[in-house]
């Protein structure tokens, strides 16, 4: 299946069963070989091969990061920023309060 990546070049795409097909093939003859008997380039197979080594069976699950677990998404940037967020929401509560009282 092929799609139109942002530059206007063909970018291939490759749904989960295929990948695995490809992966299991290239462990049997090389990812060489595999490869150009599937007409994929090298260097994605290889990618793929680095996916299912690294995530195991929750490799080729979709777009986005699929692999991340739930502890690596509560510890990722969006919670480490929840804190100084939630810090500078109580001192904006605080200084609306002092600024309410020096006005009395």
């Amino acid at each position: 299946m092929k799609e139109e990546g942002r530059e206007g070049i063909m970018a291939a795409t490759y749904d989960k069963q295929f990948k695995k097909k490809a992966v299991r093939l290239s462990d049997d003859v090389g990812v060489r070989n595999a490869s150009e008997q599937l007409g994929i380039p090298y260097y994605t197979l290889a990618d793929w091969r680095r996916q299912r080594k690294r995530w195991g069976d929750a490799a080729f699950t979709g777009s986005g990061h699929p692999h991340r677990s739930k502890r690596q998404r509560e510890c990722g940037p969006e919670r480490k920023n929840a804190e100084p967020r939630q810090a500078i929401e109580r001192l904006k509560d605080a200084l609306g309060f002092f600024i309410k009282e020096r006005r009395k």
